[in-house]
Parts: C-alpha cells; structure tokens; sequence
C-alpha cells in the first residue's frame, strides 16, 4: 500500500509548473473575463447577463423584474462568480453617464454621477432595453454557436448576433494579465455609416473613415481637443485624446461665474467638486468665493463663483490645468479575434465585425431556408392529399391502426413520413376551398422565400445588402446626434493642404471669445447706417479686435503684460455671425490679469520685418519679426513692462516708416521710425510721447504716403485729416492736437492711418457692427469735432474700430431716417 502512494508522487520542476499554471490563468483572464470579443463587443459577463434576461423574457414590453432574480439566474447558470460582480455589471449597462447606448434599462435607483452606488438587488428592477434586443435578435434561428456552461447542464451563446457595432459604440474596458483594452464609445449613426462606407469600400482607409466616424461620441458629452489622437489611435489601434468640462461664462453686474454643464467621461461629479475646495482652500486657485452643485433631473450645473476683480477665462484655465475638468482617456483598441487578444485600427474592427454579420445573415437564412423547405414538403403531401381526397379517406378508414394508415399513405401516394403524419394531422376544416385556396397560396409564397434564400446564399452582394439596410433601420430607430463637440486642440496638426486658403474676418470680444467669419459676412454700408448685429454678445461685454487676414497666416495675440502667442487663422473656429465665439483661452494659454490688446496677422517670419510696440504711458519699442518665430504653448516675452504700464497697440513695419500715436485727449505725435533703434524681445523700449497726467495712449499706426488719419470717438464721430497736416517731431515730445474732445462726441477711442479704397469696420459695446466706405467720411481738420459717423443709443458708445479691404457689393440704399437726418460737419 505504502509502495502504490510512493509510486504516486512524481518530481515537478516548480519554476516549470508556476510557469504553466500562470500560462493557464493568464490566458483564462483574458479569453473569459477581461477582454471584450469583437464580433459582439461584449465580455462574457456581459453577454450572459443579457442572454439570461432574454430567457426569462424580459423584453421591453414587459414588466420590470427584481435585480435579484435576474443575478440570481445568472450565477446559477452561466456565471459562478460573486453576484456581487454580476449586479455591478448589470448596474454599469444601466447607467446613462456609463454606457453610451443603455443596453439594460434600469428601475430604481441605479447610482449617479456623484459615484452614488446602486441601490441594493432586491430593491431595484430591470429589464432589456429596445437596443439590446438588437444584439439578441435572431439568437434563436441558429446564427450562433452554443457552448456548454460550466457544468455542462445548459448552453450559453459563444457570441451574440450583435445587429449593430456594439464594440464601438458602447466600449470597453478592462484589464487583463499583460494587456488591456480601453475602447470609447462612439455615436450609432456615424458607426453605422462607417459599416457602410467598408461595404461601399473595401479597400478604404482607416483615415478616410473618419469621414463618417468623426471620433469618440462620450455619454457625458463635453469637449475633445483635437483630432491628433483620434487619428492615431484609428490608424494604430492606441492613442489619446483629451477631454474637457464643457462650461461657460455668466456676467451679472460686474461679478462673473462659470457654470459647468457637461463633464469628461469617468469623471466623478462629487470628487472633482472636493477637488476645486481643496485648491480654493490651498490658495493654488485664486478668485473663487463659492462653489454650489445645482445639478438636478434636468442636467448638470455647477456654478463657480468669483471675485469681481477675476478674470473668469484665467480661472477656468487653471480649472483645467488642475482638475479633471480636463482629463485624458487613453485608447487601445485591444480585442479578442478568434479566441486571441489583438490590438486592431479603425478598419480592422469594422471588417471584424461585418465578417460576423455575414455570417449571422448566411446562417439566419440557411435556417429559414430549411424552415421553408420543410414547411413546402409538408404543403406538398397535403396538396397530394387534397388531389385525391376520397382515395385518402377510404384508405384511413380502412386502417385498423394510425402507423397502418401513415405507411399506407407512405406506399400508395409516395409520401414521406412527415407528409403522411401532416395528412393524419389535418383537421377537417381543411378540406374546405377556403382553406384549400390557403394552402395554395402559402406554397407558391414558400416556392418564392426559396428561390430568394437560395439566391442570398449564392450571392455576397445581396448578402451585403440585407446588412446594409437592417443597419440603416436600427440608425433610424436608434440613432441620435452626437453629444461630444470635437475642437481644435493645443497638441492638433493639422492638414494644411486641405483647408482652404482664403480672407476671414477674426473677431476677439473683450472677456476673450475669438471666432472667425467669411469677409462677405459683413455687407458695405453707408455712412450713418444702422448697422447689423455682429456677435451675440453676453451683458458688459464687446468686441474689442476686429481685423482680416488669410486662413494659413500666423496670428501673433500681444497681451496686455507684453506677452505673445502664436496660433494659425484656420485654428480659430468657424462660426456664424451672431455667434459669440469660443473663449480664447481654450485655444491659448493666457495667464491670470492677461487680455488681448494686439493681433498681428503675419504669413511669414521675414527679418526685414519689424514689431513696432506702443504702451498706455507712452513707451515705444521696435524689434525684429524674425525674435517671435518660436513660441511656446505658454507664450513668449514680447516686451518687459513697466509697474502700472500696459501694451496697447503693436505694428508691423519694414523699420524705415513713420509712427503716430494717439491719445484720449486728442493729443499726437508723428516721428520718424528710424528715432528707434531695433531693441530684443525683453527690452522695456523708449519715450514716444509725453503725455498729461489724466491722458493715455489709446492707439498707434504706421504712416503710408497719400493716406489720412482716422479718429473716431466714443459717442460715434470721427472724421479724416490728410497726413500733411500733421508735422514731424521729435519722439518723445507732447504732440500737437488731432481732434477737438467734448461731451458731445466723447473721449478717442481710435486712431487709424486710411486710405479711400478701404471701408471701416465699427464696434459698439453692445455689439452692434457697421460697415461704411472710407471715401464717404468727411475729410477735416486737425481741431474739429467731426462727424457722426454710426447712430447709436444713449446706452451704448464706440468700443473698438478696424479698416478692411473694400467691400466689393453695392452699398446699401439709405433708410428714410437716415435721408432725413444727414451728418454735416462742425462749424
């Protein structure tokens, strides 16, 4: 006995047996719990939990059930692990901040944003929602295969029919020994629509089904920056993509708060609030004096407010900079393929998953094809048997037994088993010419199927077709717009050859939102007009820059600390007319007390060129354009400024020209360029104007020859001096007067060098935009008060002038008012 146990015991390397019982656990990990399959997107937990529902007929037009009883089913058939896991699992498919495409719909409390959990499993219900029956549908005509469960007492799917993408469009994620997924959601319309380009396509590439497939679709909505990682992460099957908080700016008698309404996917609501107080309590975050939840059924909405003193867009960016207001979401596209963990692109998941569905298609129709087959045997014997009726009676009532009647029937007529028992079955309604006619028709309708089944299956095109047109009904049914706003983002490169060269009109308001318009926006009036609307403004906020300039040129932003940045016109976005734009600092990084006070438009960094900068009390500094050539994402020091000092006008120039600058006075001067030397970027600059203790520079421009001077005041005036009139100085000196300032036309809010063959471009603070010729502008002199340029309210004043190119439409016809009341100029 002793002998037999000994024979028993064998010497194992044990580095040789780790090595293989890890090998068999790793591989379990991954092909039975932690990767999703990429035929039907889900994992095995998942699709259990779905096809255990469907079993116990819990479809959407049916009552909700008890969680319990559907986890309860789950584990005692398909899945013996936790029911713990398994009710966290279904709660996740539940969830609309989870799952793109809820796939159970939940009744109860099923958690929240907040990381609220679920209520307990014998307090919730649930049932299958409409858009998971398209995952199980046709199940039962044999599409798939069957697999034993763990103990071999029933048989669970290996794989769901999965009508629809769900790999993409729901997700997944999940960490397996070695590897692991991270798949986003996508929106159902342009998923189905990059099925369908693949069909139209083979041979497309992943890059060009981005043009149906614009990039992740998130449940929670929100920003992504940039469209770099999405191609990367389609083309190689791993990228990143930021996502960010989706929040805007609300001004109410000089306070503002940012209200956030969306946030990025995965992130909890409650945390990221604890979160803010702890960096408002830190003192990393200035400005904040209250933060409050006022999220509800009808949506998110947390309101952070601020100092009166705040800049709300410097805040926001640090929000970003520190919270998970921005966050990352790395993508590997990782998926079992045939039993093996693979990482595929964009085009290898869709071609996975349309070979599935011709498999699907071809089976579902081999199944109704034997259906309708047997069905039309069946028809024939009874047809037989209708023929010769009384043949048929007198043999069954001749026979002593049933099998002696079904093998007579078999013998004399030449029928099969199945039609003689079909003939025996027959009720004796049948026989009448109503139910006879019935028969008839169903078999030539059954000949049809037939002949249609067997010419799908001899055909892939037809087989293609039926793909394409049942997904085209589940994007009608299902199919909904796309939640997640895709933006240019800091990291974007983008292709330059496909955006159109062409003249834009950049607007920049004053709290920071920039947008871009096409010139014919913006049709020539005459002067006196009314204007049109050209932003929808918010409360106490104006455009402050309005300028043209070429999609594929630089845009260099000079801020009021003398920093630079550096963006392309194209990354600007497009946007209609009356839209206010997109906050500036979603597309630079501008730090706390910085605004934009320039933007130069410049195509090349040529060093012949020169920035000529002029600040508030009066300094002057010229440096070459070839110094801002790199700029970094945080900016560049363009100029270092003195305390109390701030940048409010910058120039290009070839560095032999003439300045004059401006002041709210009325005051100018006009000196020589050559009167500064070129200076680098840090240098603080030299006097260009002396000025009187309640004045300040308010603008500056390069003198062109044969040209005029424009000034226009706050309450609408201006008019035209020929340049002539204004003498050379010596810079630094204390100018002499340009306009007449009085109550009447208000304090100078512009001064600019003007040709005839230019319109103006002129800003209200209320964001009322008019367009007039410059030829039609008074031509006066140096100590006048000039005329009434733009009629505008008692509430509102001029905020910001411009020049553009001539407007090539014909102006349009003056109003009654306008003829009634011509503007003439001062005596």
């Amino acid at each position: 006995m002793a002998e037999e146990q000994r024979s028993e015991i064998r010497d194992i390397d044990i580095g040789t047996e780790m090595r293989s019982s890890f090998m068999d656990y790793a591989m379990s990990i991954i092909v039975s719990r932690a990767l999703p399959d990429v035929r039907d997107g889900l994992k095995p937990v998942h699709r259990r939990i779905l096809y255990a529902m469907s079993e116990l007929g819990m479809s959407p037009d049916k009552p909700y059930k008890k969680s319990a009883r559907i986890v309860g089913e789950v584990i005692g058939k398909y899945h013996p692990h936790g029911d713990s896991a398994v009710y966290e699992t279904m709660v996740r498919m539940a969830q609309d901040f989870s799952l793109r495409y809820m796939l159970v719909d939940g009744h109860g409390n099923f958690g929240s944003i907040d990381g609220d959990m679920a209520a307990a499993m014998r307090y919730t219900e649930a049932r299958l929602s409409k858009i998971a029956m398209e995952l199980l549908r046709d199940i039962n005509k044999e599409t798939i295969d069957f697999v034993p469960n763990y103990d071999g007492e029933e048989q669970e799917p290996a794989v769901l029919p999965a009508r629809f993408p769900n790999l993409l469009v729901n997700g997944s994620s999940g960490i397996a020994v070695g590897m692991a997924t991270n798949i986003p959601p996508h929106n159902l319309r342009e998923v189905i629509d990059g099925v369908q380009q693949l069909i139209d396509n083979p041979d497309v590439t992943p890059m060009e089904l981005m043009e149906s497939i614009k990039g992740p679709d998130f449940p929670t909505a929100g920003y992504i920056m940039g469209r770099e990682g999405i191609r990367q992460a389609y083309s190689t099957g791993r990228g990143s993509v930021t996502m960010r908080a989706k929040a805007t700016i609300e001004e109410n008698n000089s306070r503002a708060r940012i209200i956030v309404h969306e946030l990025p996917y995965q992130v909890n609501k409650a945390r990221l609030i604890e979160k803010i107080a702890e960096l408002v309590r830190e003192k990393r975050i200035d400005g904040i004096t209250d933060l409050r939840d006022e999220s509800d059924r009808n949506g998110m909405r947390i309101v952070i407010e601020l100092r009166r003193d705040i800049n709300p867009n410097v805040v926001l960016n640090n929000l970003y900079k520190h919270t998970a207001m921005q966050s990352n979401f790395g993508i590997i596209m990782l998926a079992l393929v045939d039993g093996e963990p693979k990482v595929l692109n964009l085009k290898e998941m869709l071609y996975h998953y349309l070979e599935h569905q011709k498999v699907v298609i071809r089976r579902r129709t081999e199944y109704d094809l034997r259906k309708a087959e047997a069905r039309a045997h069946i028809l024939e014997g009874l047809r037989i048997a209708l023929d010769h009726l009384d043949a048929v009676i007198a043999l069954i009532r001749a026979s002593r037994t049933t099998e002696e009647a079904r093998d007579g029937l078999m013998e004399q007529f030449s029928l099969s088993f199945d039609q003689a028992q079909a003939i025996l079955d027959m009720r004796l309604q049948r026989l009448t010419g109503l139910e006879r006619e019935k028969i008839e028709n169903e078999y030539a309708e059954l000949l049809k199927k037939i002949a249609e089944y067997k010419a799908i299956l001899a055909d892939e095109q037809l087989v293609l077709a039926i793909i394409s047109e049942e997904l085209h009904e589940i994007k009608e049914k299902f199919g909904d717009e796309r939640r997640s706003e895709i933006t240019i983002g800091e990291d974007s490169i983008e292709d330059e050859d496909l955006i159109p060269r062409e003249d834009v009109i950049i607007t920049i308001t004053h709290t920071g939102y920039v947008k871009r318009s096409p010139v014919t926006t913006y049709r020539s009036q005459r002067r006196g007009g009314k204007g049109v609307i050209g932003m929808d403004t918010k409360d106490n906020d104006f455009v402050e820059h309005l300028f043209v300039t070429n999609t594929h040129h630089f845009l260099l932003f000079f801020t009021n600390k003398g920093k630079v940045y550096r963006l392309k016109a194209y990354e600007v976005p497009d946007l209609r007319r009356t839209a206010r734009g997109t906050p500036i600092i979603n597309l630079i990084q501008i730090e706390q007390g910085e605004t934009i006070n320039a933007v130069i438009p410049v195509e090349s960094f040529d060093p012949e060129q020169h920035l000529f900068f002029a600040t508030k009390n009066g300094l002057v500094k010229k440096t070459p354009l070839d110094d801002y050539a790199n700029i970094r994402k945080g900016g560049l020091i363009a100029i270092t400024l003195r305390e109390d000092d701030d940048l409010i006008a910058v120039r290009l120039t070839d560095g032999n020209r003439t300045i004059i600058m401006g002041t709210q006075q009325g005051i100018s001067i006009h000196f020589p360029e050559t009167d500064v030397r070129a200076m680098g970027r840090s240098a603080t600059g030299v006097k260009g104007i002396t000025i009187g203790e309640d004045d300040a520079v308010i603008d500056m421009d390069v003198v062109r020859e044969d040209s005029s001077v424009l000034i226009v005041t706050s309450k609408g005036f201006g008019k035209r001096t020929p340049v002539s009139e204004y003498r050379l100085q010596t810079r630094g000196g204390k100018g002499i007067k340009t306009l007449n300032v009085t109550p009447k036309n208000g304090p100078v809010v512009g001064l600019k060098i003007v040709d005839d063959d230019e319109d103006l471009m002129i800003i209200t603070a209320l964001g009322t935009i008019i367009r007039t010729s410059m030829a039609g502008i008074s031509m006066m002199g140096r100590n006048t008060q000039g005329v009434k340029l733009i009629n505008i309210r008692d509430e509102d004043e001029v905020a910001t002038v411009a020049r553009v190119q001539k407007s090539e439409e014909p102006d349009d016809d003056l109003d009654a008012e306008d003829q009634a009341n011509p503007d003439d100029a001062d005596e």
